[in-house]
């Protein structure tokens, strides 16, 4: 598997890793146990703060693609293949299109649905 990141692309540098790894697993370049290198290593191998590979490498796990296995590393999780199908940013967006669109129908104003979403978001640590 060959990752090549786009410094000029719109994308953010973590969301490209994502998709490629994504698709190196759907592509079969890399399989169900399989080893990747380590955020250290993998940041260094393209140049990037190690910080953006750990949020990368984060997502991937909470998506259920990888899989960290303490100090003996990170793997393809074993139901990587179908759990990289799922797009949980487009699931959000769905979910947060038919919201905003209800709550419009209602009468709010973007203006309101913000500052709602702002304080929805806020409480979530309280």
């Amino acid at each position: 598997m060959e990752i090549t990141i786009d410094l000029e692309s719109p994308d953010p540098l973590f969301a490209q890793l994502i998709e490629q790894i994504k698709a190196a697993v759907q592509s079969g370049a890399i399989e169900s146990g399989d080893a990747l290198p380590s955020i250290r290593q993998l940041a260094r191998d393209l140049e990037i703060n190690n910080k953006t590979v750990a949020k990368a490498y984060r997502l991937l796990e909470r998506d259920s693609v990888i899989q960290t296995r303490g100090y003996r590393g990170t793997f393809v999780h074993p139901e990587a293949k179908a759990n990289s199908t799922i797009d949980l940013v487009a699931v959000v967006e769905e979910k947060l299109h038919a919201v905003v669109a209800e709550l419009r129908e209602l009468g709010a104003t973007d203006s309101e649905i913000r500052v709602a979403f702002g304080e929805v978001l806020n409480r979530r640590g309280r």
